[in-house]
């Protein structure tokens, strides 16, 4: 009766519980090179897309053939719901333009650029080209996918401004959502059930239906508040909100209410410097994240000269909730881009504890960390995306 017992409880168990299986999940990520003393030109201009088993095993990279001719590069930066496809930018810069941002410190990408996001198939690498078609612009970023097969959200940089944008499956009829905002617009993202969209304007969040009518601001009191995610459930808004640089995981009802600090940086300024040679603006956003039941919210803050993974609750009935430190390191270890799986299992995240930026999966409270990549010294491991599904 006993080995009975036993057996049906392994037909009842659920294929996902067993750590051995997280090899049936794919993890996409950048590697470059961080360490030419050119600038940030050079190392980027290195960056390819790539995919890894949440094991570490199979490492590739994809899409190669996007990234052949010279000052060309390409970057990471999504699945699709079913993860079949990824989604790839596709990055030109004139080199000649890249010199003068250099010179003055600043970027220019009303010309000198040609970014373009990208579907790629895993399993055949044909690349599709979405933001080509009917082109509205020189830089394309931002792709995601509307739910219900209702075509594509991505962000485009017209003119010096970033707006958001909506297309069809095809890659036509793209159309500006912004509201007729005119501000520097980032941070896009639609809500789960597709009825509306959010993003910050000018470091302003707002809200409004999918078209971009009924735009309406919510009021963090604070000049700097940044890319606004949508809770699992479509309830919650998450953001970065303080002042540049010393800004803090927050919440928001989406309906309405009052925006709530729920963690502390603790000094951390919110950006991961990735280049041995930092050069103007080079570093790059390390922003909160939900995980996948919505429960928790992941961060980094400072402690002791390192920057830990933290995670906190979300408040329930306004309850006090306290952040837990998932990361005890060495002095001037740094942690950075975390991300829960779909299964709320694993975190993935990037670390330099062994003296190389490369991307480790733990189990959901920071412990059991294995290196899931093994970038050579001089590069870096950048950014990565669970796969929706196994």
């Amino acid at each position: 009766m006993l080995e009975l017992l036993l057996i049906l409880l392994c037909l009842l168990a659920d294929p996902s519980d067993s750590a051995e299986l997280t090899s049936d999940w794919w993890i996409g990520y950048t590697q470059g090179r961080n360490d030419l003393p050119e600038g940030q030109f050079a190392n980027w201009s290195t960056q390819r897309a790539h995919i890894v088993r949440a094991d570490g095993s199979d490492r590739r990279a994809i899409a190669q053939e996007l990234a052949l001719e010279p000052n060309h590069w390409t970057q990471f930066a999504g699945w699709s719901p079913d993860g079949s496809r990824s989604v790839v930018l596709s990055i030109w810069e004139d080199r000649n333009n890249a010199l003068w941002e250099r010179e003055h410190k600043t970027f220019r990408m009303t010309e000198g650029w040609l970014v373009d996001a990208c579907l790629v198939d895993i399993n055949s690498g044909e690349a599709r080209n979405l933001t080509a078609n009917h082109r509205v612009s020189i830089y394309n970023s931002g792709l995601f996918f509307l739910p219900d097969h209702q075509g594509f959200g991505f962000t485009a940089l017209i003119n010096g401004i970033s707006k958001p944008f909506v297309m069809d499956l095809d890659g036509n009829n793209k159309r500006d959502v912004s509201g007729g905002g005119q501000g520097f617009s980032y941070g896009y993202s639609a809500s789960p059930d597709g009825k509306r969209i959010s993003y910050h304007e000018d470091y302003q969040i707002y809200i409004s239906d999918a078209d971009g009518s009924n735009k309406h601001k919510i009021d963090t009191g604070n000049p700097f508040n940044f890319a606004p995610q949508w809770s699992p459930d479509g309830q919650w808004l998450l953001f970065a909100s303080g002042e540049h640089y010393n800004c803090h995981p927050t919440i928001v009802r989406a309906e309405s209410g009052t925006p709530r600090k729920i963690g502390d940086r603790q000094g951390y300024r919110g950006v991961v410097e990735k280049l041995k040679h930092p050069d103007f603006h080079s570093e790059s956003s390390d922003v909160p994240v939900w995980s996948s039941d919505g429960k928790y919210v992941y961060y980094t803050a400072l402690f002791d000269g390192s920057v830990e993974l933290m995670r906190v609750g979300i408040p329930i009935d306004n309850e006090p909730t306290s952040p837990q430190r998932l990361t005890h390191s060495a002095p001037a270890t740094r942690h950075y881009h975390p991300s829960p799986s779909p299964n709320g299992k694993w975190i993935l995240f990037g670390s330099d504890r062994s003296g190389i930026m490369q991307l480790y999966v733990a189990d959901a409270d920071g412990s059991n960390a294995q290196a899931i990549t093994s970038v050579e010294p001089g590069h870096a491991a950048m950014h990565g995306h669970w796969s929706p599904k196994p």
